[in-house]
């Protein structure tokens, strides 16, 4: 790995070098723990006597449940105190983001309210746009909503068909067109809305509800996330000032992207807290059921079954808070939009991570979580039931974890080239030292191994971009396998640097589970791909290459899961470390 400390607070750099720390929720301050507090209470006195109504269609409970959020500050974290906000860090909108997470279809609203749909106008919005409409946002005497897709343009964004064409007397912007799947749409007051001036200038308008011209479909009968609003949002010659333009004409995808990265790691940070959620219910569920005589939670594999919920909640905690720590350090003493995006955009890379990982943890977590349930999991009398449905939609919510897949590696690469980072210097390196292999042992194992992945990905990486190109964008397969790879090795640091700072314990165990499987996962993968880069001699050499760089020596994994198990179920669910 290349020893330039300057790469240390780099969106990517982690891939060429080993961080000397990062930020984990041990580090968190009075400030962060009294809102989670807040929060907490918020979702027991407040959302908890209306849950079953709201997930039985009275939609319109949103409203008031909004207003109670805006009275106790929820809404306006990151909102200008100048406008009614709080102006907080990026982690405290975070840890509420995860806490809301178990009320499913209301967190869809809470988070389609702060992040896209108030996000846009903090960050772009004209002083005027912000005094008539951020404070309105802030409090919950409106709700906002965010309009991007499209029914025919799903998840390419710019190939958008609704129109803007501006009046004769030069004073509005005539809008026509449909969008699709629009949270809030039930009862949202300002919809900010994508379209194309003369059918070319990608630019977002800001849009209130009473705005002739504006309609709406039906309620869609979701899989899911039944408490929030999801509907069609319609424009028929809609007449919207040329003063609510927002940002600059032609410029909308930077505010569509931008947001996007904060609603990622959102979206990531409450997948963590719903899998969580669900962890809890699976291991209070084991240790009252009783089957041959015994509570399940004596069988192995739903011990198995726990440990292995608990070792991803750790690892998408761990890489979560790692990221939003670095934007939030990033962001220090900073103003303006410009810096603050460009801290933000700074780690786009890792934000589209979390996004995977956190949806893809979370999924795993209530799949598991219905079968440790047996048949109950698949009545809706037991929560895990809508769990399960609710957590479908994050694999596809804010880009389709294909999408980030294809992003990761494809940003990096696209930094390698403007020269931010060194990466192709790495690669050549790195093509020297496989042909001449070195066999000591490291002094550290484990930091080797996620070593050893950062070569392999550089190597498989490095193959594809000679061989292909330009045309690299095409080998899909070969991207999302990098991303995979990519990954786990941000994940396994995370959490092997912050389980060292707790002193071992089951988080060594479980950062030992996750590692072992990883350098499985990684020699699986690159050998599956390898044929594409390379052949004959070539393909042998790098062949043997990955295999010893994804070498381990066997361990008990059942041991392992074992000992982790029982601290789940002494925890009733997942052991959170005390700070």
């Amino acid at each position: 790995m290349i020893a330039d400390r300057k790469l240390a607070k780099k969106g990517g750099g982690w891939l060429l070098e080993r961080p000397e720390g990062i930020f984990t929720p041990e580090d968190f301050d009075d400030t962060v723990r009294e809102i989670i507090k807040t929060t907490r209470t918020f979702v027991e006195r407040e959302y908890q006597p209306v849950a079953e109504r709201l997930e039985h269609g009275e939609l319109e409970l949103n409203v008031p449940l909004m207003r109670k959020a805006g009275e106790q500050g929820l809404l306006g974290i990151e909102v200008p105190e100048e406008y009614g906000g709080l102006d907080l860090s990026k982690t405290i909108s975070t840890v509420v983001a995860e806490e809301l997470s178990p009320t499913g279809g209301f967190s869809v609203t809470y988070g389609a309210h702060t992040s896209i749909g108030t996000l846009p106008l903090v960050y772009f919005g004209t002083p005027e746009q912000k005094a008539k409409y951020l404070p309105k946002l802030a409090s919950g005497e409106w709700i906002a909503a965010y309009c991007l897709t499209e029914p025919g343009n799903g998840s390419d964004a710019l190939a958008a068909k609704t129109k803007a064409v501006l009046s004769e007397d030069g004073k509005h912007y005539v809008l026509n067109g449909t969008k699709m799947w629009i949270s809030n749409a039930g009862f949202a007051h300002l919809f900010t809305v994508f379209a194309k001036i003369d059918g070319e200038k990608f630019t977002a308008f800001l849009v209130e509800r009473d705005t002739p011209g504006l309609s709406f479909g039906a309620e869609e009968k979701k899989m899911g996330i039944k408490a929030s609003s999801t509907r069609m949002v319609i424009l028929e010659d809609v007449k919207v000032p040329v003063e609510n333009v927002l940002g600059t004409i032609g410029k909308g995808h930077q505010i569509a992207f931008n947001v996007l990265n904060v609603g990622r790691y959102k979206l990531g940070a409450g997948a963590i807290g719903g899998a969580k959620h669900a962890l809890a219910l699976s291991a209070k569920y084991a240790k009252e059921r009783v089957a041959f005589g015994k509570p399940i939670a004596h069988f192995g594999l739903i011990q198995h079954k726990l440990a292995e919920m608990a070792t991803r909640i750790y690892a998408g905690e761990s890489a979560t808070y790692r990221t939003v720590g670095l934007i939030d350090e990033a962001l220090q003493g900073k103003s303006g939009t410009e810096a603050v995006l460009a801290g933000i955009e700074e780690y786009a890379i890792e934000a589209s991570i979390i996004k995977v990982l956190g949806s893809e943890v979370l999924d795993y977590c209530v799949d598991e979580g219905v079968q440790i349930h047996g048949g109950y999991g698949y009545s809706a009398e037991y929560p895990i039931e809508r769990a399960y449905r609710d957590s479908r939609i994050n694999r596809i919510f804010e880009g389709t974890n294909e999408i980030n897949r294809l992003l990761i590696p494809g940003m990096l690469l696209r930094r390698a080239m403007k020269g931010e980072l060194p990466l192709v210097d790495a690669a050549t390196r790195l093509q020297k030292e496989l042909l001449e292999p070195s066999f000591d042992q490291p002094d550290d194992l484990e930091l080797a191994q996620i070593d050893n992945l950062k070569k392999l990905v550089l190597m498989t990486s490095g193959l594809a971009a000679l061989k292909y190109t330009t045309k690299i964008e095409e080998e899909q397969e070969i991207l999302a396998t990098a991303a995979d790879i990519l990954i786990d090795i941000y994940a396994a640091e995370s959490m092997l640097l912050r389980s060292r700072r707790l002193g071992g314990g089951v988080y060594a165990d479980m950062t030992t589970l996750y590692l072992y499987q990883a350098l499985d996962r990684a020699q699986s993968a690159a050998l599956g791909v390898l044929p594409r880069l390379a052949e004959g001699d070539e393909m042998r050499v790098m062949a043997s290459a990955v295999r010893r760089l994804t070498k381990h020596e066997p361990t008990d994994l059942v041991d392992l899961r074992r000992r982790i198990a029982q601290k789940v179920l002494e925890a009733e669910g997942y052991p959170q470390p005390r700070a």
